[in-house]
């Protein structure tokens, strides 16, 4: 008890590199570090242990877990120490209740839409999704008797307007993969409200927003109303490219359906993959985003100034046209704005076939002549990575469904590292001079 009233005398940031000084989830205070658990299975002492760890799993009463002094470990697949030190931190940095953690982000978008939903329900997405989650609502959910519609989040009155009897989740990205477009949370959250306030609990419509892009540091949804925040623990937030991972941050009532969920679909993520998110990314996210924040608005700057670029996106530059509402909305824990690591930039061209030409040529003198810049998928990581979106992460959008979806096809995702912002500005300029005709 002393523990809990006494850790809130700290920063946040102190929190994600020391969890708890004692955890019931493993006895390791002689250890500075926690030692990575490497075991499948857990030895039990008698089938009445073996029972009372069932019995526990996924059972709460009030609002807490039913368990025993330290949790009786299984099985892997049902919970492991790494795993649930790792969530209980997850959870305090979006600000949530709990936090339950799967093999990829997009097992942890799969896991919140399947507690959320049914044959009979309907999600309604913003028109911009990466390119796996919108195979996913498109090509999957339909299956299963689930229908999706895309709408312009920009708008509360076409989200109201689309708004029907099985509408269940209201599902977005902010800023958006890889327009860095904006969609207001409060606003969403305000709908959502609005909607509940006439609908039995049986009906009730959740919000769900992707927060990979600007990680808790820069923003925390469940703050502004939303009730669900998903990660891809693979990008900023584990921050070294290592590992891939995923995690559901959401109310507490939610937990027991989100490991069941887990356990009888089977993502789990890895102890090892745990591990290095718990020791290494959360407690080093506040010190890489800082950094990493200041050279995208360096090189934000930089990149305005080239003639061969149509246009910049990052929310921290004073034209971004939704400058007030970023200054608003993407804050750390501080307050102090927080404009994130993610750029995006569009090619010139006088017509969109020429604009993608030049983003091609653009993006293989890079891949061939860069040293700090590197094409490859991915983001937040401590390299820069460039890729283009046209063709590689949102290649599942037939090409004529990209532009009406926003997409410019010579458009230019860039994730910005810790390299010296003039290091990354030198790849970028040479590569820019490169393809001036």
């Amino acid at each position: 008890m002393k523990e809990q009233k006494t850790k809130h005398r700290y920063s946040t940031e102190a929190h994600l590199i020391y969890g708890l000084s004692q955890d019931p989830h493993w006895d390791y205070s002689h250890h500075v570090l926690p030692p990575i658990s490497g075991s499948a299975t857990f030895r039990l002492d008698s089938a009445q242990r073996g029972a009372q760890a069932f019995t526990e799993f996924a059972h709460t009463h009030d609002g807490n877990t039913i368990t025993s002094q330290a949790p009786i470990y299984v099985y892997d697949r049902l919970g492991e120490p790494n795993k649930d030190m790792l969530e209980e931190n997850l959870a305090f940095a979006e600000q949530g209740d709990v936090a339950v953690t799967y093999a990829s982000g997009m097992g942890a978008v799969s896991a919140v839409l399947g507690i959320l939903t049914g044959t009979g329900s309907e999600i309604i997405a913003h028109r911009t999704l990466y390119g796996c989650t919108y195979s996913l609502l498109e090509n999957w959910y339909p299956r299963l008797g689930i229908r999706v519609k895309f709408i312009d989040f920009s708008s509360p009155d076409e989200i109201r307007s689309a708004l029907t009897e099985r509408t269940r989740v209201l599902y977005c990205e902010t800023p958006v993969n890889p327009t860095l477009r904006l969609i207001d949370l409060k606003a969403i959250a305000e709908i959502a409200a609005e909607a509940n306030a006439r609908r039995d609990s049986e009906e009730r419509i959740f919000s769900v927003v992707d927060n990979t892009f600007a990680t808790p540091y820069c923003q925390r949804p469940i703050q502004n109303g939303i009730d669900f925040v998903v990660h891809s623990l693979t990008k900023a937030i584990g921050g070294f490219g290592t590992d891939i991972g995923g995690a559901v941050i959401g109310p507490r009532w939610s937990y027991d359906r989100l490991l069941l969920y887990r356990k009888d679909f089977g993502g789990v993520l890895s102890p090892r993959s745990a591990w290095s998110v718990l020791v290494q990314g959360l407690p080093s996210l506040g010190v890489r985003m800082r950094q990493m924040q200041l050279s995208a608005l360096t090189v934000a700057k930089a990149l305005v100034e080239r003639p061969q670029i149509e246009c910049v996106q990052y929310p921290g530059l004073a034209s971004f046209p939704q400058v007030e509402l970023a200054r608003r909305q993407m804050v750390d824990y501080d307050g102090n704005f927080a404009p994130g690591s993610m750029l995006h930039f569009v090619m010139k061209g006088k017509t969109p076939e020429e604009s993608l030409h030049r983003a091609e040529r653009f993006i293989n003198h890079v891949a061939q002549n860069s040293y700090c810049v590197t094409l490859a998928v991915s983001l937040g990581n401590i390299r820069t990575l460039i890729e283009h979106p046209g063709s590689m992460t949102h290649s599942a959008i037939p090409p004529g469904e990209q532009v009406a979806r926003g997409l410019n096809p010579g458009g230019i995702r860039l994730s910005i590292g810790l390299e010296r912002p003039e290091d990354i500005i030198r790849d970028l300029e040479a590569s820019l001079n490169a393809v001036r005709t």
